[in-house]
């Protein structure tokens, strides 16, 4: 690794401070099953000094009270230093989770770097103040920070998903006390150091690698206003239990198990490109990943062969070899639930079409990327999140039919539709119950709300409305005199 950190202590204050406990994670690469780094286990009573940090900065510290230039002024510098950084962030984050290093480079180093500096320019499209008048009265509409977050982010994307967190929370003036995942924890210490350097006040930002004990403790404690989580939808359900009890603002962004419909007019020299990045990002572990493929059955025969061919092309192997596309799964617990569901599938009857076992490498989390034929859309294997390089494909009669087949799922954040009319692709995608669904495999930007329906999420992260969820909304009756004065 090129960036070495204080990986013995935890971020806390605005320093780099002591564990209360001898207690270590081991972080394991995945491509060589070697420990390449340990860090302190956090506990209850880390956690505990982390939100009295966080808690101290909101209440009597400079930041909530900072005017949005001022604090948009910093970011723009963790912005900067983020750029500076690029190739180690990327190499930290294929060290500890096994991304393939392009992808590294391009969504978790460059990405987070374009993530954070799209929400600095959207910051003052927030209405952040407004002055209302009816024949009731008049008002002082403003959001105002909710407080101390607790934000805690996967292993699968770990700086992309604290960027994503971090940036509206510190902008809108809330306090954040940031949970990495165990697994991947390194990439977390290189932007403490960054945010330090770039001249965050202390206690704004605290960071404490931790497991599901500790984890829990922040999602419990009185001290924090506002929890944001991302993971897997059990997990979820647990973290929303427990701010339900408490009525702790909560914002959710789970599991999926997302449709990329091809219907009969689609251009397969699109479309099946497109899966390539759209289904099998970081070797398939990505929540947005669009792992049912529903296809109009005048096609059928044409996607199976040009998906078999499709996945045979893409490289397994070496996380850091640039021409890799397929590396290894995060954790052996990863790479044997994934074979689970393979062999589940293959017991169960479903068409293998490529794929299944492991490929011919000697060490790492392999699998080999599958895909599945004829697939029973209420199948385990069509209706459970994988996380993995496994694709499904299901016939469709008609759009009526593909549209149901993608609606048959307990999930609901992302989709595709391919059509080689853009109207039609786009009625098919309306019906579609998913926050967000791609027409012909273009993206919607980082400008836009990302989350998703159903089992996928409460509430929203990106764009504009991003920025609602680190805010409460609060009104001042106004005299005349005042309003006046403020319209």
């Amino acid at each position: 690794m090129v960036w070495h950190g204080n990986y013995d202590k935890f971020f806390i204050d605005g320093q780099w401070v002591a564990p209360s406990s001898d207690q270590v994670f081991r972080v394991i690469s995945p491509a060589t099953e070697e420990v390449v780094a340990t860090v302190p286990e956090g506990t209850v009573a880390d956690i505990d000094r982390a939100v009295e940090a966080a808690r101290r900065a909101f209440d009597t510290g400079p930041w909530p009270r900072m005017s949005l230039e001022e604090r948009s002024a910093v970011l723009r510098r963790v912005a900067g230093l983020l750029g500076e950084h690029q190739a180690d962030i990327a190499e930290l984050v294929t060290t500890e989770m096994g991304c393939p290093i392009t992808l590294s480079t391009g969504m978790q180093s460059i990405g987070a770097r374009l993530l954070l500096e799209s929400f600095i320019e959207t910051a003052p499209q927030v209405q952040w103040e407004s002055v209302r008048s009816s024949i009731t009265g008049k008002a002082l509409v403003t959001r105002v920070p909710v407080g101390v977050v607790g934000a805690i982010v996967p292993w699968n994307a770990p700086l992309l998903t604290s960027v994503l967190k971090l940036a509206p929370a510190l902008l809108t003036g809330c306090t954040v006390v940031l949970k990495p995942s165990p697994e991947t924890p390194l990439s977390a210490y290189l932007l403490a150091d960054v945010f330090d350097r770039a001249g965050l006040p202390a206690g704004v930002l605290n960071i404490v690698a931790a497991d599901r004990e500790a984890g829990e403790h922040l999602v419990r404690h009185p001290g924090v206003e506002k929890i944001s989580f991302t993971g897997s939808t059990a997990a979820g359900r647990r973290v929303g239990e427990l701010c339900g009890h408490d009525i702790r603002r909560v914002t959710l962004e789970l599991g999926g198990k997302s449709a990329a419909v091809i219907l009969d007019d689609a251009d397969l020299d699109v479309a099946v490109p497109a899966i390539r990045a759209l289904s099998l990002r970081n070797t398939g572990q990505v929540c947005s990943n669009k792992t049912r493929i529903v296809v109009a059955r005048s096609r059928r025969d044409e996607v199976h062969e040009r998906l078999v061919d499709l996945v045979r092309s893409m490289p397994v192997g070496d996380p850091f070899d640039p021409a890799t596309e397929l590396g290894p799964l995060v954790s052996a617990t990863q790479r044997d639930r994934v074979e689970g569901y393979v062999t589940a599938a293959v017991d169960a009857g479903a068409l293998l079409l490529t794929g299944g076992g492991r490929p011919d490498i000697e060490r790492g989390y392999y699998v080999r990327p599958t895909v599945f034929g004829d697939v029973d859309p209420g199948s385990v294997i069509a209706q459970e999140e994988v996380f993995g390089p496994v694709l499904t494909v299901l016939t469709a009669e008609n759009d009526d039919d593909a549209v149901a087949i993608a609606n048959n799922s307990p999930y609901g954040l992302n989709g595709s539709v391919f059509s080689a009319d853009d109207d039609r692709a786009l009625a098919v995608a309306r019906r579609i119950l998913t926050g967000t669904v791609e027409i012909n495999g273009k993206g919607a930007g980082f400008s836009s709300p990302m989350g998703g329906f159903k089992q996928s999420g409460i509430g929203r992260e990106g764009g504009v409305e991003g920025f609602d969820t680190y805010a409460e909304i609060k009104s001042y009756g106004l005299t005349d005199a005042l309003y006046d004065k403020l319209s």
